[in-house]
């Protein structure tokens, strides 16, 4: 009797654990610079397809970077899949460089956007509907890409203003005494122009290596873009984000002629809801235990449902 138990115990496990997988993972390679992972719904019945594009720095697949490894990106696409919706998602560019250590090739913001465009081709006769969601620097990159074929584009926690001017913004606000500085330093960057004369405190921001691709981000727009599309816009904000004010957001909702605006209280910068001070606040970055938002993928499900 025992023997026969044991038998129906591991049946009944391994039935458990079937029906618990609603997803198919593949790993894509599109091309040398875009590589990610290929959710798809079981069986497999989806027509949507949602590609994900991460913020800024060295941001992989899963939304992570080091000493900030959070899965935020993963979760979301893994949400998403399970309620039968596509999605993919894929490591920056950069990434893949610094795992092959070559580092030789320059990189411009303009680069990012092809790579987008490269996934949305690539997707383009497999699923009826694409949509666009873009974290942070993400958004701006998917504005760029969007075509006429592309159903619909989503802002997660998205800049409204050109790069410098949130530069400028950020720097006023943490550090008063560095934004004549910074000011100097945008107004040559604007022009074209490379320096060596910046805040030593603000190498991370302005060292020579990073300037050419300031250069290339600060020149887009995002609001007066987003004027330019026709397609539905869903606009997610946090009002807890440390590094994007929500107020971006909404500039960025002003601006657009189809759109809907989210704004969701306590959520941070990467999508979790945090209750605590500033502290906690940055830990969450490297916390993978936590959840996204639920207004983040409710929102997103009825806004793909909603798009004709």
């Amino acid at each position: 009797m025992k023997k026969k138990h044991s038998t129906l115990l591991i049946i009944l496990l391994f039935i458990s654990v079937a029906n618990s997988q609603k997803l198919v993972e593949k790993k894509i390679i599109i091309n040398k610079h875009v590589e990610g992972t290929l959710l798809t719904p079981k069986p497999l019945l989806a027509s949507s397809l949602v590609i994900f594009i991460g913020g800024s720095g060295p941001v992989d697949r899963n939304g992570n970077q080091i000493f900030a490894e959070n899965d935020m990106l993963k979760k979301i696409a893994s949400s998403l899949t399970n309620k039968g919706i596509s999605t993919f998602r894929y490591d920056k560019r950069v990434v893949k460089q610094i795992n092959t250590k070559n580092m030789d090739e320059e990189i411009l913001f303009d680069d990012f956007v092809e790579d987008t465009k490269s996934a949305i081709n690539f997707f383009r006769q497999t699923y009826d509907k694409i949509i666009i969601a873009g974290h942070s620097q993400g958004s701006l990159v998917g504005l760029l890409a969007l075509d006429e074929k592309v159903a619909g584009f989503i802002s997660m926690n998205g800049a409204g203003q050109t790069i410098d001017e949130i530069i400028k913004t950020q720097i006023t606000k943490s550090a008063p005494s560095l934004a004549n500085q910074t000011i100097d330093v945008l107004n040559k960057l604007k022009k074209g122009e490379t320096t060596t004369n910046y805040p030593i405190a603000l190498e991370s921001i302005f060292n020579i290596k990073t300037q050419p691709f300031l250069i290339s981000w600060m020149k887009y727009n995002p609001s007066e873009i987003i004027k330019k599309i026709n397609i539905p816009c869903l606009i997610i904000a946090g009002e807890n984000d440390l590094q994007m004010d929500a107020s971006e957001s909404i500039m960025l909702d002003k601006s657009a002629q189809n759109s809907k605006l989210i704004l969701i209280k306590k959520m941070n910068h990467i999508l979790f809801k945090i209750d605590g001070n500033k502290l906690e606040n940055l830990k969450s970055y490297n916390n993978k235990n936590l959840k996204v938002a639920e207004e983040v993928i409710e929102g997103i499900l009825d806004f793909i449902g909603q798009i004709d």
